[in-house]
């Protein structure tokens, strides 16, 4: 798609994560690689009252072409795409299940073959640090390795992909393991998967779908 087309389709996947409740208002941000830069969501504008002008275009030394701010979490969407080729676009969401978990400092451990879809064994929780800040990204940047989606502890998720339905994809299918995993902790220990389980399971995801899922 062309570059207007970008900057509708990333409005669109903001007012999506909205409409499927994995964020609300003005929260999170969504971004996608555009030449030698990114587009992304504008700082503190409502999803339905932007339209293609208000999009940013970021060059990758942070430096901003538009009418408008860009999101104040620029940062980590910025040293995602300069250290991972494959991701093309960027989805960050204040998802219920997801941020509960984040606020407790907990990732998300095997208890589901379906923790995989993440890229690895565990959704890992990045420590804590204020949003917009390096701190946050490099924080981000070390939960994401060999993965495709994090919590980012007191704060929400992230999940990046090769395409924007990708990445909203794989945050409605994360937020979806953290609320199963949510009420699993409410009745006792979950039990586990193996790392040798893991394994198997990553191997036939590589293979089985370009999802892993069913």
């Amino acid at each position: 798609m062309n570059e207007y087309e970008l900057r509708v389709a990333i409005i669109t996947t903001a007012m999506k994560m909205n409409a499927l409740r994995i964020n609300h208002g003005k929260a999170g941000n969504v971004s996608a690689r555009s030449g030698d830069g990114y587009l992304i969501t504008p700082s503190g504008l409502p999803y339905d009252e932007t339209n293609a002008d208000d999009i940013v275009h970021m060059d990758l030394t942070g430096i901003a072409v538009g009418r408008r701010l860009p999101s104040s979490e620029w940062r980590f969407h910025q040293d995602i795409y300069v250290s991972r080729a494959e991701v093309n676009a960027v989805v960050h969401t204040h998802s219920p299940y997801a941020t509960t978990l984040a606020c407790m400092e907990l990732g998300v451990p095997a208890f589901h073959y379906m923790v995989a879809v993440a890229g690895g064994k565990t959704i890992r929780c990045a420590p804590y640090a204020t949003f917009g800040t390096q701190a946050l990204s490099d924080n981000a940047i070390a939960a994401l390795a060999g993965r495709k989606a994090c919590l980012l502890a007191n704060h929400g998720l992230i999940a990046i992909g090769p395409s924007l339905k990708a990445a909203l994809a794989l945050a409605v299918e994360v937020e979806a393991l953290c609320g199963q995993f949510w009420r699993v902790l409410q009745i006792g220990k979950p039990i586990l998967l193996s790392d040798a389980e893991m394994d198997v399971v990553l191997e036939k995801f590589s293979t089985y779908s370009q999802t892993g899922a069913e």
